[in-house]
């Protein structure tokens, strides 16, 4: 399966010309043979890769192999985290004269590689070894940074190679968290079109529906993905590869990340909760059923004529200080959130987009419908699943709003009358 990368930036409906930087995606069996050529074809002759022990051994090892036993920086798997101390590691360790990376692994590996590509100025060529994010091809680094979730300005892949003989062995418990990420679209798509419709922010509709195709796709292909079947597992890889190139089509995360997201960004940060060892897209599943569950009752009291708006009362300043403040991230907290996205929105103007609002969230399935979907995915359906406890969900569902800039129904419901202890 090969993307037409240039069919993406194209004059869209939308009005935009997208922009999308990697030039070449190549899905499917053997594919990894055709790295050397595209290396030559580039014009690169000193290529390093960047492991980990368990992805040296599923791909890295070959690809060395491949580019005439090229060096290589394994990282130790075991607590690796795309943070600062994982970039530095990597910085100290890069040879002199090395002019292409090559990451070989899953979304920790590539959000790290693609961060000291960028700081270093060097392309890099990516290598998935399982349909675990939708990061491979983002222009972001997803960073937890001094222990602050944040997006750091990166640059895509120039060439995505992912060999379905090698990714679609991976463990199951990755491709569950590939599963959970995409089907995390839902709220994701949900919430862009509702700021559309609140404030005007630019939508696209034709990403919103290849979007929506592929999660499709996906769930009909659902039983043969997690029992291994190669060319099932090739759609995920594609709607994973297809949610990264909507990213860069926009110019950033609104396509591929919601309230979903906050939520695993915020348990991330381990403000309200302790560590805990689940995959990103392990948690997004959770925060997606969660945020479905409030969505959808929102629906029902907008149908009922029961929802009421009341004044909205600023920043909960208070709640920051009490929460982010204890590890320092206060400050981070007021900035991401100045200017409050919530400030200039009329309270009857969201009056008059609740019908509009009801109907958007009328496309999320119901929540049971995605929990029998990520049960299927043998992903994980609660707090309690990724090792957490279920007393924290009203206060995520309160406070995961904040961690990014950006309007979501999830924000917006702090204009409503709810008591969020009974979402």
């Amino acid at each position: 399966m090969q993307i037409p990368v240039h069919e993406f930036s194209k004059e869209c409906p939308c009005g935009h010309k997208h922009a999308v930087d990697v030039r070449d995606i190549r899905i499917g069996r053997g594919v990894l043979s055709a790295i050397p050529s595209l290396v030559k074809e580039g014009g690169f002759r000193s290529p390093l890769v960047i492991c980990d022990e368990n992805t040296y051994a599923a791909a890295g090892g070959q690809v060395c192999s491949l580019l005439d036993g090229c060096p290589f920086i394994r990282l130790r798997p075991d607590g690796l985290h795309a943070d600062e101390h994982a970039v530095e590691q990597v910085l100290r360790a890069l040879p002199a004269g090395i002019d292409l990376l090559v990451a070989v692994g899953s979304g920790t590996v590539h959000d790290i590689t693609r961060y000291c590509a960028n700081e270093r100025g060097l392309p890099f060529f990516s290598v998935p070894t399982a349909a675990s994010v939708d990061g491979f091809v983002s222009t972001v680094a997803a960073m937890t940074w001094h222990g602050f979730k944040k997006s750091f300005i990166a640059i895509a892949p120039l060439y995505v190679v992912a060999d379905s003989v090698i990714f679609s062995k991976a463990p199951a418990r990755l491709t569950a968290a590939g599963i959970g990420d995409l089907l995390g679209k839902y709220t994701a798509i949900a919430d862009w079109r509702i700021a559309h419709a609140v404030t005007g922010e630019y939508l696209c509709d034709r990403i919103c529906a290849m979007e929506l195709e592929a999660i499709r796709t996906v769930c009909e292909n659902l039983d043969a993905i997690r029992a291994g079947d190669a060319e099932a597992s090739e759609q995920l890889m594609y709607g994973l590869l297809l949610s990264g190139l909507a990213m860069q089509m926009i110019g950033n995360s609104r396509p591929a990340s919601g309230s979903e997201h906050h939520m695993s960004h915020l348990w991330e940060m381990e403000v309200i909760n302790p560590h805990t060892g689940a995959y990103h897209g392990e948690k997004v599943g959770v925060g997606l059923l969660y945020a479905a569950a409030a969505y959808h009752q929102v629906r029902s009291r907008i149908l009922e004529g029961t929802l009421s708006l009341k004044d909205y009362s600023g920043l909960e300043t208070a709640l920051f200080e009490e929460t982010f403040g204890k590890r320092g991230m206060c400050e981070e907290v007021l900035r991401e959130n100045t200017p409050d996205p919530l400030a200039a929105i009329p309270p009857e103007k969201l009056r008059e987009c609740l019908p509009q609002i009801a109907d958007i969230l009328g496309e999320i399935p119901e929540p049971e419908a995605l929990r029998s979907l990520l049960a299927r995915a043998g992903a994980p359906l609660s707090l309690t699943d990724i090792g957490l406890t279920e007393d924290i969900r009203p206060l995520t569902l309160r406070l995961s709003p904040y961690v990014r800039s950006r309007l979501t129904l999830m924000r917006l419901m702090k204009c409503f009358d709810l008591d969020m202890n009974s979402l």
